[in-house]
């Protein structure tokens, strides 16, 4: 089996002129003035201002905000800096949609991953993934596990594709124990991604099929190039002569 382990996305939040730079650099900031009315000049022209007006405001907002921080100054709760982001843009008039809200926390903006941050939580209260920590690890089946494994292959639900959900039902203990043994020691705040194990079988040819032979003397390799060198030289004096 193959099991997704997954640990905790932390962030810390500032709001910098490095920062700044960085959201400026950012897809989300650059198609505000992207208009897809090329057919209309007139109508292009003018998301093109709006565009620019709502850049010129999203960056007075963060310019309005950076006098609360400083480089040793930083957010560690991402739901704390949230509702800092959601009173600045309210104060200010501006709309802080769910697209520029995201773009703003995001690693590529005004976050940083940092692993003393507090764990960012999603709108249901579970810890959210970092995909830059995700890791796969080989689990064997546990010892004793019955033939034939249950295996549904004709079942209707899945239109055709095989059933393995009674299995990994029957292994989850299983991978917890492993989880409990090989990483929690080492990384306490990893999980397992049940919804991500894969079933499958892994054949080391080289352990099964591998058949060793050993290197050659050294001896007659020393011949074998000594050999070869006299044809080179011999072949060079054809040439030259």
């Amino acid at each position: 089996m193959k099991i997704t382990v997954e640990r905790p996305l932390r962030l810390n939040f500032c709001v910098s002129d490095a920062r700044i730079k960085r959201f400026r650099n950012t897809n989300f900031f650059a198609e505000l003035i992207l208009s897809n009315k090329r057919k209309d000049k007139a109508a292009m022209a003018a998301d093109v201002l709006e565009g620019k007006a709502l850049q010129s405001a999203i960056l007075a907002v963060l310019d309005g905000m950076k006098p609360a921080f400083s480089a040793s100054q930083l957010v560690k709760n991402r739901a704390a800096f949230e509702a800092q982001l959601a009173a600045a843009f309210a104060t200010a008039g501006v709309p802080l949609d769910a697209k520029l809200k995201d773009t703003l926390l995001s690693p590529g903006s005004l976050a940083e991953r940092d692993p003393s941050a507090d764990i960012c939580h999603d709108k249901k209260g579970r810890p959210e993934p970092d995909p830059e920590l995700r890791d796969t690890e080989n689990v064997p089946l546990p010892p004793g596990i019955g033939l034939p494994l249950p295996l549904d292959y004709d079942s209707p639900k899945n239109k055709g594709k095989l059933d393995v959900e009674p299995l990994l039902a029957l292994v989850q203990s299983h991978c917890e124990a492993y989880l409990a043994a090989e990483v929690l020691p080492y990384r306490p705040d990893a999980w397992i991604d049940h919804g991500k194990i894969k079933v499958g079988y892994e054949i080391p040819f080289n352990r099964h099929f591998y058949e060793y032979e050993a290197p050659r003397p050294l001896d007659e390799i020393a011949a074998d190039i000594t050999a070869l060198e006299q044809d080179i030289m011999a072949m060079l004096k054809e040439v030259t002569a």
